[in-house]
């Protein structure tokens, strides 16, 4: 993956109402396709459990290009055991995205937005400093998301 698949993401976020994605700092855009592809997952099981197929396909393939979006804003170069273990947990979220779509199971939905909002909290919880200037709070480690240029 690479920055091109993170921007698709970050635009599939936008064409769905975040147009402050334009002007937000690299952690609040990894923050913002966080939200955006765990509210297509709520959207997703709605449509699931109403029976709306095409629905349910619009919004799986939203939070799967989302989900996308991050895998390719990691850099696996630099980021160590984090990217990777984050580049398989994506990988497996969009394979069971792939079976929740097949199957109409909305439990699987649940399981990638659980997994999703679970990572999505860790990255909120990382302190300002360390946001700011990750390689200094590291031992100088790179972090393990490329910026958004």
């Amino acid at each position: 993956m690479n920055q091109a698949a993170m921007h698709r993401g970050i635009n599939q976020y936008q064409q769905v109402g975040a147009a402050g994605a334009s002007f937000a700092d690299p952690h609040r855009l990894i923050e913002m396709l966080f939200d955006g592809g765990i509210d297509r997952l709520a959207q997703a099981r709605g449509a699931v459990h109403r029976g709306d197929r095409s629905a349910k396909i619009k919004f799986i393939g939203k939070a799967f290009d989302i989900i996308g979006g991050l895998r390719g804003g990691l850099d696996l170069e630099k980021g160590g055991d984090i990217a990777a273990n984050l580049d398989n947990l994506y990988e497996y979220m969009q394979r069971r995205l792939v079976s929740a779509n097949a199957r109409n199971d909305a439990e699987i939905i649940d399981e990638v937005s659980q997994l999703l909002n679970e990572i999505r909290e860790a990255w909120k919880a990382i302190p300002a400093e360390v946001r700011k200037n990750p390689a200094a709070h590291s031992g100088g480690d790179q972090p393990a998301v490329r910026p958004v240029e």
